[in-house]
């Protein structure tokens, strides 16, 4: 049953590779007021590029600098308690003696 379905998908995508449809609006379409591109990107500015990198650079460095200067807030700022210091009572378990 695989083989049968394998075959008859091997010829679909034979027959499909032996007609060729020339492609079309590869440019820019018209619809109405904006213009859309299609495989084409419009051409980018270089001041939009240059300030792109320049904010992700400036952001970078801002994370990097906090992890190396407040690393407090990522592992914690006091240090974790001892928990086998606690009492019964800390913990909220009833003495031996209480009643049920």
């Amino acid at each position: 049953m695989i083989t049968s379905r394998g075959l008859n998908l091997l010829r679909t995508a034979y027959i499909n590779s032996q007609t060729k449809v020339p492609a079309q609006n590869l440019g820019f379409v018209r619809l109405g007021h904006h213009a859309v591109s299609y495989r084409k990107l419009p051409p980018e500015d270089k001041k939009w590029a240059w300030a792109a990198e320049f904010l992700g650079g400036v952001m970078w460095w801002w994370v990097l600098w906090h992890f190396w200067h407040d690393w407090g807030h990522l592992v914690g700022e006091f240090p974790y308690p001892d928990v086998t210091k606690w009492t019964d009572e800390e913990l909220g378990i009833p003495p031996d003696d209480a009643d049920d």
